[in-house]
């Protein structure tokens, strides 16, 4: 990619819910990251209902097809956007499936990628665990997560029904993960 074309990002909540908390806030990333210049690759809730992950299946019948697509929109990207909700402490099945798919060679896209996190959840934590583990497992196949991540506790009463962060300090969060991750995707790219 030319130092001198858009950034292409893609973005994905790893929430099957078309209306949670954290879709609501990559929503809010993925708009600040548009307003700086990026190109973002939305990956639709749909988009993560993949067979759960099995070596059979691989064996036998080699990647799915949507695996295959998933795994291509990765590679084309320049960086990644990935809002975390937390269940039971940790990260939701349906991304951690998808990450054990994607990452099988040899269509493995995650070396050397630039991630930025953010996790919303309605209690006292703000998916603090969850992203703990997100950033262990990506780091684990080579993607460098940016330090500044997003965590959104009480999320009920920091994200509106209709999409809006009403706290300023949320906002401020948001603006600094994401210009973190557009700056060292720059920094790799030449920019």
């Amino acid at each position: 990619m030319s130092a001198n074309s858009a950034l292409h990002i893609l973005a994905i909540a790893g929430s099957l819910r078309k209306d949670s908390f954290n879709r609501r806030l990559l929503a809010a990333a993925v708009q600040m990251a548009g307003i700086s210049g990026a190109e973002i690759d939305l990956v639709e809730p749909d988009q993560l209902q993949l067979p759960l992950y099995n070596a059979d299946i691989e064996s036998s019948e080699g990647i799915p097809l949507p695996v295959v697509a998933l795994q291509e929109r990765i590679a084309r990207a320049d960086g990644l956007l990935i809002a975390c909700p937390e269940y039971n402490h940790s990260i939701p099945g349906v991304l951690k499936n998808a990450i054990d798919w994607v990452s099988r060679p040899p269509g493995n896209p995650f070396p050397d990628k630039i991630a930025a996190l953010l996790g919303a959840s309605t209690g006292a934590s703000g998916a603090i665990r969850a992203l703990a583990h997100l950033r262990q497992v990506l780091t684990s196949r080579g993607v460098w997560v940016v330090p500044a991540q997003v965590t959104v506790p009480r999320a009920g009463e920091a994200i509106s029904g209709d999409g809006e962060i009403v706290d300023d300090a949320t906002r401020q969060q948001i603006g600094r993960s994401v210009a973190q991750l557009l700056e060292q995707v720059r920094r790799v790219r030449g920019d």
